[in-house]
């Protein structure tokens, strides 16, 4: 796949004026306005009068909004509700120069579609559909005239979203495809040319996410609530893949999930049962009024309490009193740890390997506190009596008297266990001991003290100072108290817990790595560009990096590690690393840190 250039004059039809819509719900409503605030005439079609009469309400009330708001004036307004039209009927196709399907994802009804549409429209007239899971190219081949049939996939809500995907089959001729590009980009859209597979390549990465967070609502690893959070606050999406779900729309969701497995037999693509049961039970989101939530009514975005609503309080009963806080190591996420700690008003222990290391990352957390002090963030009071809380060490003895040691030491097992029968030894009975690790065992670390019921988890995600999120991983063995101690402390320093069981990834992870490791795929099997993905991705997603971004970002070798753990713990193929992936690795292409990765880097 390839971002589209600019189509040849020569060989593009002539400029599509007249597009007609098939199908007036919300999607092709959107599709409808986008196309009439930029000049077309548009054709509305839908057998439902009610979906015929709704959709011009709709673009009445969006463009009373943007005549209110300043951004058009009345007489735009009257002009683009001029150049929206209605009808029952397909013959209304006529004169369309374009004509762009978006009925159900029901193969069936679309070929019924495009075969009508054959008898009716002119013989140079381009017929796209919406589809985002159906086969293109076998739309194409019942077509009478195949070569100009194509996939024209916008994304919900079309008046908003930027991305537009032009999918061709190997029957689509490239007038077709260079006429609608122009659209696309007369349209302020930005299209990417993909081939046809289902998902393509936004639905295609989104979707098996999607999946899997289903798959681990399903199997209560952890609640609907502290999935969505944590997507949210620890990758900075928009919206959680539950809530996304019902949005989309579960029997949607599971229409393109089964049109993806079909086509790779990745078990990641097989929908979770659970999808099949909200389906067909008709609890299908946000369009039913209930699906993962429970919403004010049918259409609804208005969540409102349900069964599985967690209870305002939220504290796991009472915790153990922490006044003091220990964090052992001198990186980045030590620092952090530290620093946030200190601001919320704990007594602090910065421990490293010697004196030299804890006094320069005490440095370090004196740098980061100017730069807020800088930015008006916080006062030089509040910055002094910040530092005046962090006492460094040179060695783990002094943490003898903290009621809380948390761990932010190399992510090597051997290193963590060898601390934690350090802590046992040194940490007074009662203080609690936590571990920072993103991928490994919480339990191992446990095994490697005398008291493992005084053993949690509280991954923290970098920088530690302003990501919100900390997943609390508790064990079998972690004591319920333990647990109460470290919900109670997050609150304390402004966080957002969320609570999992201790495996691989936790959620976070578990949910992002095999996004990532798709998208490599994608890239290796050659389907898409890592610069269309990535757009893909942050047009189509709303995700504020692109994967490959994101991977030379956190490190090749770190991502690397971390798929190892998820396959190796879940064993499914679908987990395994991409090849290419570890190619770069063995090579020393780590991302930015070593000046290339995906992509190349200015040294600084």
């Amino acid at each position: 796949m390839d971002r589209l250039s600019s189509p040849d004059p020569s060989s593009a039809p002539s400029t599509l004026g007249t597009i007609a819509v098939v199908g007036l719900g919300t999607m092709g409503t959107g599709i409808a306005e986008v196309l009439a605030r930029a000049g077309r005439e548009v054709i509305g079609i839908d057998i439902s009068e009610a979906a015929a009469v709704q959709a011009v309400a709709a673009l009445d009330a969006s463009t009373a909004r943007g005549v209110q708001r300043e951004r058009i004036t009345e007489r735009e307004r009257q002009d683009v509700l001029a150049r929206f039209r209605t009808f029952t009927d397909l013959q209304a196709a006529a004169e369309a120069d374009l004509v762009i399907e978006v009925v159900p994802e029901d193969y069936d009804l679309k070929r019924e579609i495009f075969t009508a549409l054959d008898s009716v429209v002119r013989p140079d007239t381009i017929l796209a559909t919406g589809t985002n899971a159906l086969s293109v190219t076998r739309l194409a081949a019942d077509s009478a005239r195949p070569e100009r049939v194509l996939g024209l996939h916008f994304f919900n809500p079309a008046p908003a979203m930027k991305l537009v995907e032009v999918v061709s089959s190997v029957l689509t001729a490239p007038t077709a495809v260079a006429a609608v590009t122009s659209l696309a980009r007369d349209l302020g859209k930005e299209p990417v040319a993909v081939g046809d597979r289902p998902g393509f390549v936004a639905d295609g990465l989104l979707f098996g996410y999607l999946n899997q967070a289903a798959a681990m609502y399903e199997a209560k690893y952890a609640t609907r609530e502290d999935i969505d959070a944590a997507m949210r606050l620890g990758c900075g999406l928009p919206m959680g893949p539950l809530a996304l779900l019902d949005l989309v729309g579960i029997d949607t969701a599971r229409t393109v999930l089964e049109a993806m497995y079909a086509a790779s037999g990745d078990r990641l693509h097989a929908p979770a049962p659970i999808l099949k049961q909200l389906s067909e039970a008709g609890l299908t989101g946000r369009k039913s009024g209930r699906g993962f939530y429970t919403y004010e009514a049918p259409g609804s975005t208005a969540v409102v309490p349900d069964a599985e609503t967690p209870a305002e309080s939220g504290a796991p009963g009472a915790g153990r009193t922490v006044r003091s806080v220990g964090v052992a190591g001198s990186g980045t996420m030590a620092g952090g740890i530290a620093e946030v700690f200190a601001k919320a008003g704990y007594d602090v222990v910065l421990a490293a390997r010697s004196q030299d290391k804890a006094d320069t990352a005490k440095a370090r957390i004196a740098k980061s506190l100017g730069r807020s002090v800088n930015k008006g963030r916080l006062t030089a009071e509040a910055r002094d009596a910040t530092l005046a809380r962090i006492t460094t060490a040179g060695s783990l003895e002094a943490f003898s008297d903290v009621d809380l040691a948390v761990e932010a030491v190399a992510e090597e097992l051997e290193i963590k266990q060898q601390l934690f029968t350090a802590l046992d030894k040194i940490c007074k009975p009662g203080a609690v001991l936590a571990t920072t690790t993103s991928s490994l065992p919480v339990v191992a670390c446990a095994r490697a003290t005398s008291r493992p019921q005084d053993v949690i988890g509280m991954h923290f995600f970098n920088p530690a100072p302003a990501m919100k999120l900390v997943e609390v991983v508790r064990t079998v063995l972690t004591a319920d108290d333990v647990h109460a101690t470290v919900r109670e402390v997050c609150v304390k320093i402004r966080k957002h817990a969320v609570d999992c069981g201790d495996r691989a990834g936790f959620i976070v992870n578990a949910l992002l790595f095999p996004y990532l490791n798709n998208a490599v795929k994608m890239v290796q099997e050659h389907y898409a560009s890592l610069d269309d993905i990535d757009a893909a991705m942050k047009l189509g997603g709303g995700y504020p990096m692109g994967p490959f971004e994101l991977l030379d970002v956190v490190g090749l070798d770190v991502s690397l590690a971390i798929e190892k753990v998820l396959h190796r713990e879940f064993r499914d193929p679908g987990l395994a690393p991409a090849p290419l992936l570890e190619h770069l690795v063995a090579a020393g292409c780590l991302g930015r840190k070593t000046g290339r990765g995906f992509r190349e880097y200015a040294k600084a």
